[in-house]
């Protein structure tokens, strides 16, 4: 059974979008179709397709959603849709350098999915810039385990 899979990106200087891709390339031919879209202009209507969702966001300022995730993270607090047949996961770039705000453009967005009745499957990825380790080398193998062995498994943590 082949998994749809949409990736959806918050970035500000295009990591985020890198990993997005990174993770693609890493799920192709892996009982996934993978699409990739940037927040920017996104509403909330693309979650009405259902199916399964990554965020992939980075965090900015004082532990904001990037510039290009701001317009869909207030409509869907706005809004509020029932988003109870929709799975995800996030992946969520940070530094711990900022230790206040580690990672929360991820974390944030994981909690408002929760609230809004959509199930998170797996835990998150939260990459930390300082680690030295490369973002996109961590998701590709991140995404392919959690494919495998959450969303095809069935298992779901909630």
């Amino acid at each position: 059974m082949t998994q749809r899979l949409t990736i959806l990106v918050g970035t500000m200087t295009g990591t985020a979008e890198m990993v997005a891709e990174e993770v693609k390339d890493a799920l192709e031919g892996k009982d996934a179709e993978v699409a990739v879209e940037p927040m920017d202009d996104l509403d909330p209507g693309v979650f009405e397709a259902g199916g399964l969702y990554l965020i992939c966001t980075s965090t900015y300022g004082q532990g904001d959603v990037p510039d290009n995730a701001q317009a869909l993270f207030e409509a869907l607090e706005g809004e509020a849709p029932d988003l109870s047949d929709i799975s995800y996961g996030v992946i969520a770039l940070g530094d711990m350098t900022y230790a206040q705000t580690f990672c929360q453009g991820g974390k944030r967005f994981d909690a408002l999915l929760n609230r809004l009745g959509a199930t998170r499957v797996g835990e998150p990825l939260l990459h930390d810039a300082s680690s030295g380790s490369l973002p996109e080398d961590e998701a590709g193998a991140w995404a392919e385990t959690w494919l495998e062995n959450e969303v095809l498994s069935g298992k779901a943590i909630t």
